[in-house]
């Protein structure tokens, strides 16, 4: 039985990238447990590092798409924390973490659809991409992730 109090939050940085319609950047996880759920980019700080380049670097990793393709608008207001779902806690991350500590950052795209290279990192995490309206992303993530979705687009839906 693991102590899911005892375990730290994973440091997590995400970006919110929208399109000069609004629209916010999605992709599939290539992720077979994930299967059918769609995600903006996000992943894990390394040790050191700031969360705004972790968020540009996650935003490039996954998506091609570097910084000079971005405008940076606005980071959240503060860390949004989740936990995982008791049939993921001690499974994914190595056990390590109870779940994850959000730094999420709002940034327009000033590139072209054809700037998206899904093949950027190897390996890569999406398998597909599209543009979605903000008020659709609680619906597409997997549901435990749900209300964080929810706050992302509470605290940013005035700048998008």
């Amino acid at each position: 039985m693991i102590d899911r109090e005892s375990l730290p939050y994973r440091p997590c940085a995400g970006f919110m990238l929208v399109n000069r319609e609004g629209l916010v950047f999605v992709g599939q996880r290539i992720d077979p447990s994930a299967h059918g759920f769609w995600q903006m980019p996000q992943g894990g700080i390394d040790k050191g590092e700031d969360t705004r380049a972790a968020a540009l670097r996650e935003l490039e990793e996954e998506t091609g798409i570097g910084e000079s393709l971005v405008e940076v608008i606005a980071p959240a207001s503060r860390a949004i924390r989740y936990d995982l779902p008791p049939e993921l806690l001690g499974k994914v991350w190595k056990g390590k973490y109870r779940g994850q500590e959000q730094h999420w950052f709002l940034g327009r795209f000033l590139g072209q659809d054809a700037d998206v290279n899904l093949e950027a990192h190897d390996p890569p995490e999406f398998n597909e991409w599209r543009w979605i309206d903000p008020g659709l992303l609680p619906d597409v993530i997997v549901p435990f992730k749900r209300a964080v979705y929810e706050e992302v687009l509470a605290e940013f839906r005035g700048l998008i």
